[in-house]
């Protein structure tokens, strides 16, 4: 019998993928599981679709990380901060900071999680941080610390 598998089963199948699996299998196993449909035409016109959608998903989402990296290409985000004597900050510029900046100067909506800053920012300076936006997707951008 040939099946849509909805959930990947060991030794069996992955999501998504379509297969040839012997019929008691199908029937005791797998579709009373719920871990695998018949593949008819309904539920075969019903894969596509959902196939194209996550297609189209992942060109959208490509299509908005090289929009953002245009944006952030050879930019300056500057972050002003407070310090003690010897120009030693209060703390350290964190990744959340720059990404708070990146979204207040350029507007572009970066998650913290994907700053890697090359160094611990505690004292004024420059800076270069990596801002990874999509898988081979990103941009490098100047960290300007100044008193504020």
């Amino acid at each position: 019998m040939k099946v849509i598998f909805l959930q990947d089963v060991k030794g069996s199948g992955k999501k998504g993928e379509v297969k040839n699996v012997a019929d008691g299998y199908a029937r005791n196993m797998l579709l009373p599981k719920g871990l695998a449909v018949e593949a008819n035409n309904a539920n075969m016109s019903k894969l596509a679709g959902q196939q194209a959608s996550a297609a189209h998903k992942i060109e959208v989402e490509k299509q908005a990380a090289n929009d953002a990296a245009a944006k952030l290409k050879d930019k300056k985000v500057i972050i002003k901060a407070k310090a003690g004597s010897g120009s030693r900050l209060f703390g350290s510029v964190t990744a959340a900071h720059v990404s708070q900046a990146i979204k207040e100067q350029f507007g572009v909506d970066v998650d913290k999680k994907k700053i890697a800053l090359s160094t611990d920012i505690k004292s004024f300076g420059s800076y270069k941080a990596t801002v990874k936006l999509y898988t081979g997707i990103s941009e490098t951008v100047d960290v300007e610390v100044t008193e504020g």
